[in-house]
């Protein structure tokens, strides 16, 4: 009978599985209970990934009983560490798998893929606000998905992907979420770090896996987060970054391959910084400029982060018509502000108290939008850098909002 220690133990390894001291410990006590069938199968799995694991292989020794080599003994390389494999072979027989096994690259398992697609619970209803955003999402994106016999009637092509840009912090993921739940396909976000590695090559393979492995989940949206990073200007990159703007362009491109079902989008707080190619008909041609929230985004946005606070007496539009020009990042940051005032009030007095107005206008006065360094370097971009046409909607944000 397993004693708790052991049953915990192994609890531990099944959540850590790649801990091979906790293995090594699970088999010690295992070998101290005298259940060697599950010693002998644990310290395998330690073998099977580390074949060299000189602790694995002593430990192994002593579960199957084999006697040790002599020292001054002369035994031939393979039994100079006292290790009997044929009675290993006995003992061990099908209980541990074999560390390898030869799998069509097409064929691997969920369980050994670089990347992981998820489900997307929410769609551009749960969207506050942002109408003219998903009016443009709607008219460059989701009606021809959704209207399949139209969309070949008028002969309207899927081909190419949509791109997201603004200041930071005004949901852009949110609503990349949102696109895959509305579409009902799975929802594959990427960032650099799922991307770049710093072995020639690696990074390219990676983001051919990424594709594979879209394609292979279809309906599928792609949503690559820091585009500017991930395709930024070859012209001013590094040589392995230029190579990585290449593959994307190539498996954009779909050469090769059948990017059926596989919808992407990106979002990028630099558009300028993109690679121009990737902007071409066919990749990126589709742009939308996601602006910081209005009114009734913030309604909801100050909603969503108070909901499951104490509070008393909230006016969400009255926060809202205070919050003109804050980004999402800003309100969640406001609410956060002000729950920390009311939670030290409660501990000063003893006596916890309910989260009102005071506390959330004094937070407002204390937080200040955090876009205005951003407004001031795409003021720079369109005003004096070069633009096809592309920031037209920005340009005219800018003026509006008096930055011009």
């Amino acid at each position: 009978m397993t004693s708790q220690a052991t049953d915990a133990l192994r609890r531990a390894v099944a959540a850590m599985p790649e801990d091979m001291a906790l293995r090594l410990h699970l088999a010690e006590l295992e070998l101290q209970e005298d259940d060697r069938p599950s010693a002998i199968a644990t310290i395998g799995e330690v073998l099977a990934k580390d074949p060299g694991n000189a602790a694995a292989k002593e430990l192994m020794m002593r579960a199957i009983g084999a006697p040790e080599a002599p020292p001054e003994a002369a035994a031939p390389a393979s039994e100079a560490s006292g290790f009997d494999w044929t009675a290993a072979e006995k003992d061990l027989g099908s209980s541990v798998a074999p560390p390898f096994v030869s799998v069509p690259a097409d064929d691997v398992q969920t369980d050994n893929r670089l990347y992981s697609s998820e489900a997307s619970t929410i769609t551009l209803a749960d969207v506050g606000g942002m109408t003219a955003v998903k009016e443009r999402l709607e008219v460059a994106f989701l009606a021809p998905m959704k209207n399949p016999g139209l969309r070949q009637l008028y002969g309207k092509s899927l081909r190419g992907g949509l791109m997201m840009y603004g200041p930071p912090g005004c949901g852009k993921t949110f609503i990349a979420r949102a696109v895959a739940g509305e579409l009902g396909a799975a929802f594959l976000p990427i960032g650099v770090a799922d991307v770049l590695e710093q072995w020639i090559g690696s990074s390219e393979r990676n983001m051919h896996e990424l594709f594979r492995q879209a394609r292979r989940d279809a309906p599928c949206v792609v949503f690559l987060d820091e585009l500017d990073t991930l395709g930024q200007r070859r012209s001013t990159s590094s040589a392995t970054m230029a190579g990585v703007v290449n593959q994307l362009l190539t498996e954009m491109d779909g050469i090769g391959n059948d990017n059926d079902g596989v919808f992407v989008l990106a979002a990028t707080n630099q558009p300028w910084r993109v690679d121009s190619a990737l902007r071409r008909p066919g990749r990126f041609d589709r742009t939308i400029l996601v602006l910081p929230p209005d009114k009734p985004a913030r309604e909801a946005i100050f909603f969503h982060n108070l909901a499951d606070r104490p509070i008393e007496a909230i006016d969400t539009a009255a926060l809202a018509d205070a919050t003109d020009g804050y980004t999402g990042a800003d309100i969640a940051h406001i609410c956060e502000t002000a729950a920390e005032a009311a939670l030290m009030d409660s501990i000063k007095s003893g006596q916890p108290r309910m989260i009102d107005m005071s506390d959330l206008n004094k937070a407002i006065g204390e937080v200040r939008p955090s876009i205005g360094p951003w407004l001031e370097t795409a003021r720079n971009i369109v005003q004096f850098g070069e633009d096809d046409g592309t920031f037209a909607e920005l340009r005219a944000y800018l003026k509006k909002a008096k930055r011009w």
